[in-house]
Formats: C-alpha cells, structure tokens, sequence
C-alpha cells in the first residue's frame, strides 16, 4: 500500500530524519517510533529497534510502498544516495529541517511522528506537540511483533509447548470488531470506563495501596457478547489479550495441568500490560464438585490461588472471567472477582440497534424494527446469523442488494434451527 503525501521526497525525508533522530537521542525509545516504521525495524531476538537504525531504498519501498526512490532523493540537496547498498544518508541537518517543515503536509505527519514532534514542538512555533504525537501513537506492546518476539523466547522454555497449547494470543491490531461496533448496557460502558482509568493511573492506585482492582465476571447467556467485549476492550486498551478456555485443561494430553495454569498467569504478565480471558469460568465449579479427577482439582485450586495473586495495579494484567452459567458458582469462585458485570439477551431496541450496525454495510432498504419486534430472545450473536442467512441467499441468485424479505426469510430459517438448538443444550 502506497502512502498518501503530496510528494515522495516528503516521505523520504520523513523517515531519513526520524531515524537520524533516533539515532542521536538518549531520551526517546522505541514507543516513540511510528507503528510502520517500528514494524519494519523491529528487532524480534532483542525485542526492540536497535540504534542505528539504516536507511536504504529497500526500507522506504517497503514501508511507504514507492518506486522511484533513488531519483527522489537524488532531487534533495540534503541527503545522499549511496550506490553501493543504497543507503540513503543526511548529509545536512538544518536544510533538512528547514525543508520539511515549510510544508503542511509534512506538519500533519510531525504531529503524529513522537520523534520529530519531539524536536520539532520548539522549532519556529510549529502547531506540533511531543505529548499529542506520544498519545496518538500505538505503544509497542499493541503490535503483533511484539508479542511474536515474546512468544519465540517463551518456546525455548522448558514446558512451554503445554503452556502455548493453552492458549490463544491476540494482538490489537488483529481485533476486528472496534468497540464501537457493539451495543452495550450503561453498567458495561461504566465498567470499561473504569478499567480503562485503572489501567492509566496504574502509579496512583499503587501508591495509595489500592491494588484489588481488575477482576472482572461476565455473567450471561451465550451469544450475548461477553468475547467480543473483551476483544474489543483489548483494542480501545492497545493492549494484547490472552485467551483461555477453562475445558482445556482436562485435556489428556496437556501434562501437568497446574503447572500449566501458572504458565499461563506467567505469561501474562511477560505480555502486560495485557487482557487475560478466562472463558467457560463454570468449569471451576464442575470440576470442583467431582471426586474423579485429582489432578484436575488441584489445578483448579492452583487457578483459583493464582487469580487471588494476579493484579492489574501491580502487574499490568485485566483479568477477566467469562461464564454462561453463573448460578452454578460456588462463594469460592464468586469471591475472586471484584466486578460481576452482566450480558443479558438484548430488548427490542438493542436488537435494532445491532442490526442497524450489522447492515450498514450492506446495499438495501431495511426496517429494522420490524426485524427487531420478530425477534424477541435473540442474541446478537443470532441477529447477525440471521444476516448472515439473508447474505448467503441473496448470492444465491447473484444479489448482493438486499430486501426486508430476505431478512425475513432469515429470521424463519433461523427459527426452524431452534428446537434442534434446545435439544442440544439440554443434553
């Protein structure tokens, strides 16, 4: 993908000085490089970008997808062009400067580079500013390299094959669905407000000894969300999260189950700041309540022992639980969540609401609220079924302009699967 700028020699020039700057600096780290520069420079054995970093024409072909590199930088006074591995090189820092910063799309692309607005918020009384650049820049803990570098180190462990085997990492930036995309109760806005806040005055509720905070339970039936909001949570954070199905570990294969749920609270706080999911959380409460299997409860205990000691305040790590049947929950599982927040099956104006979000991008003339009063006990998961049924129809015929029929039609091929549905969660 070719980035947008009014010329090459703009974003050249960009890179050049960002890693000339870089490169000179004590004070500026690899959070302060832009996402697409950190990706491409990204050292995975070190987990960093090393000083010096090199610029050569291969570099910026990659990151900003140009092809005339060499004449474009032959046109500029202030850098050079080595043939010989064709490094490009800046020759003279203040023309260069100088340069770049009389043209405004250069002032745009300061303002979210931490590095150059680093040194350009003092130069000439330039509208950029170090502190909006650092904010509107993804930390390198939100890139998928970041957590591939970590994964690599941990497969050289001794039971990490188990331990990985348990587990699901996701980066940020592979979360698909934003947060916007879902609709959610005012006690689940509230509840991700606060975490959001907890994790940003991290410092403050350590010093004030707060530090049980971060334990959250999802309550509520299947399809109503939890997953996707605790993904989505992992995006508007930038932070990764750590996937866990509790059924997982009575698998006859995984080993020592309970030195596995260590490694995976282990994990997480290699990967903090991060999210740790634990789904299907009523496992703990079937296993606790069967004499069969030891090593299973011994791992359940050693699960519950590790809930008590992670913490988001001291170790960077959101915990949270996610369960479709809470009243099975004993007092001992209950009590390690400091926050139950619950997903009940959406109402009437819910259901209009997602299926206003699910057909956004979809051709046709809908009435959602027709299609949300037919619904009455669906999920969102089932709503977007129900779409899904009305899509795959339509290319049938080779339509991808939609009716309200189709739609209809969807929700009466949905309702024909629910006694078969019924069927299989009652055995």
């Amino acid at each position: 993908m070719k980035f947008i700028m009014a010329d090459d020699k703009l974003l050249i020039t960009e890179l050049v000085l960002t890693a000339y700057l870089y490169n000179q600096s004590d004070k500026l780290g690899v959070d302060d490089l832009p996402q697409k520069i950190r990706k491409h420079y990204w050292n995975e054995k070190e987990k960093t970008v090393k000083r010096p970093i090199y610029v050569t024409e291969g570099d910026i072909r990659a990151i900003y997808g140009l092809e005339n590199v060499k004449n474009s930088t032959k046109m500029l006074p202030f850098l050079e062009f080595e043939e010989f591995g064709s490094q490009i090189k800046l020759t003279v820092f203040e023309l260069c400067t100088k340069w770049f910063a009389k043209h405004a799309e250069a002032i745009e692309s300061i303002d979210k580079n931490p590095i150059l607005a680093s040194f350009f918020e003092s130069y000439d009384s330039l509208p950029v500013s170090y502190e909006r650049a650092k904010a509107s820049n993804v930390p390198k803990e939100s890139g998928r390299e970041w957590i591939n570098s970590l994964i690599k180190a941990i497969e050289s462990e001794k039971g990490s094959e188990d331990m990985l085997r348990l587990v699901n990492i996701v980066a940020p930036e592979d979360i698909k669905q934003d947060l916007k995309d879902l609709v959610l109760t005012k006690e689940q806005e509230d509840e991700i407000e606060k975490m959001a806040k907890a994790i940003q005055y991290r410092d403050y509720l350590r010093r004030i000894g707060l530090t049980e905070i971060g334990k959250l339970l999802f309550v509520g039936p299947p399809g109503t969300g939890k997953t996707s909001l605790a993904r989505s949570l992992s995006g508007k954070l930038r932070i990764p999260i750590v996937e866990v199905k509790l059924s997982q570990i009575a698998d006859q294969y995984l080993g020592e189950t309970a030195k596995n749920i260590d490694r995976v609270f282990e994990l997480a706080k290699r990967l903090s700041p991060c999210i740790l999911f634990i789904d299907e959380f009523d496992f703990v409460a079937k296993a606790r309540a069967t004499d069969e299997h030891a090593a299973l409860k011994r791992a359940v205990n050693t699960l519950l022992k590790a809930i008590d000691e992670i913490s988001l305040v001291d170790y960077g790590v959101l915990l949270i639980g996610a369960t479709n049947h809470p009243t099975i929950l004993d007092h001992a599982a209950w009590r390690r969540f400091d926050e139950i927040v619950e997903f009940t099956l959406p109402d009437k104006d819910m259901r209009k609401k997602i299926l206003d979000i699910v057909l956004r991008e979809i051709e046709g003339t809908f009435d959602t609220e027709e299609i949300a009063k037919r619904t009455e006990g669906y999920s969102g998961s089932d709503l977007r079924l129900i779409v899904r049924e009305a899509v795959l129809n339509g290319l049938i015929t080779e339509r991808t302009v939609l009716t309200q029929q189709d739609l209809l039609r969807g929700v009466g091929e949905f309702n024909k699967r629910i006694p078969l549905r019924t069927m299989d969660e009652a055995r």
